[in-house]
């Protein structure tokens, strides 16, 4: 974690406007964002596509003003003449769950506003919301919650994830037991991941950490993250199926706030029902070979797809998670390129 933190602050960058692209760094209902627009030329009155983006980090790392993230922006922008909204939402553990939630949906809602499209010249009908890792679960969330929301009209066109974080239910996915020991993202942080977001509460780590921290009311929600339904034979590998243990004991399950939270579908978008899923907006999923999130995309792909949601699943078989980090010197990675290449092409085709 705290590597991970040096190179969070290591990598950020003072966002200014270039030649191509004008940046401003402002506030969308209280909410820090960092706005890259494409430099207006004289008498230019078409209407742009946007992309909200929401950056990884495990929700307690992370930062729209990383270079990374900074160089991703401008390049949408110059390949999708697009307008790009980086949020950088507050971080636990110093705020919990739904804090970061809540940050993105309230920039998602207000950006959504006809008069703020207008004033960005946005095409209402061509927006997009995307992210990576946690990005990518903030993103999901919002593409669900924003379908009931009965005060917003105006919705999405696609919904991008990379390398999504879908659900804490189920933590020894055979890409959880594959991959526990990876570098960048081995099990034990993203499982303490998980518990910074909900909780300081050292007991719960460690009952994640055995996978016994479900409680009744989140054991009645295993059906939706059950592997052995969802994911492919090609990704089961030699591994078999065993329900998470639902624990009554402390830390692990009874009325406390992190065993609520780990249920509730804003933190963990694969537990909802198909009747939620089948009017959701076209989805891209990216997945990587050694990743212990590989299988909360491929299940969300999955059920999707039987929800009857268009979706493009892109598996990386010699992919690593936070590849799409390693696109600035001194990790320029061609696996980087190719990610980042093929997620803005996608885009190009679909908003």
């Amino acid at each position: 974690m705290g590597v991970m933190m040096f190179i969070t602050f290591a990598e950020r960058v003072v966002p200014v406007s270039d030649q191509g692209v004008h940046v401003t760094e402002e506030l969308f209902d209280g909410v820090e964002v960092v706005v890259y627009q494409p430099k207006l030329q004289g008498g230019d009155t078409e209407l742009r596509r946007a992309v909200i983006y929401l950056h990884g980090g495990g929700w307690c790392l992370g930062s729209a003003r990383m270079g990374p993230y900074d160089l991703l922006a401008r390049q949408m922008v110059m390949d999708l003449n697009s307008v790009v909204v980086s949020v950088e939402y507050r971080l636990a553990p110093e705020h919990h769950f739904p804090v970061p939630y809540e940050d993105v949906y309230r920039v998602v809602k207000h950006f959504l506003q006809r008069v703020v499209l207008a004033q960005y010249s946005v095409d209402p009908l061509r927006i997009a919301v995307s992210g990576d890792s946690a990005g990518g679960n903030l993103a999901a969330a919002v593409s669900q919650q924003l379908q009931h929301d009965p005060e917003q009209q105006q919705q999405l066109k696609v919904q991008a994830l990379l390398y999504p974080v879908l659900q804490a239910l189920d933590l020894n996915t055979p890409s959880y037991q594959q991959n526990q020991n990876m570098p960048i993202l081995p099990r034990t942080l993203m499982v303490r991941f998980w518990s910074e977001y909900f909780t300081s509460d050292k007991t719960f780590f460690r009952a994640m950490m055995t996978n016994t921290h479900n409680s009744p009311e989140s054991a009645a929600l295993l059906k939706f993250v059950n592997w052995s339904a969802f994911l492919p034979e090609s990704y089961r590998g030699k591994y078999n199926y065993s329900a998470p243990v639902v624990a009554l004991a402390a830390g692990g399950a009874g009325s406390d706030g992190p065993s609520r939270s780990i249920a509730d579908p804003r933190a963990s978008p694969l537990l909802v029902p198909d009747a939620v899923l089948r009017s959701l907006p076209k989805a891209y999923i990216l997945t990587c070979e050694y990743d212990v999130l590989r299988d909360d995309g491929v299940m969300y792909a999955t059920r999707l797809r039987r929800a009857g949601v268009e979706v493009t699943h892109e598996h990386y078989a010699g992919g690593f998670h936070g590849a799409l980090m390693f696109t600035v010197w001194p990790t320029d990675f061609l696996i980087g390129r190719t990610m980042t290449e093929n997620f803005i092409r996608w885009l190009q085709h679909n908003l």
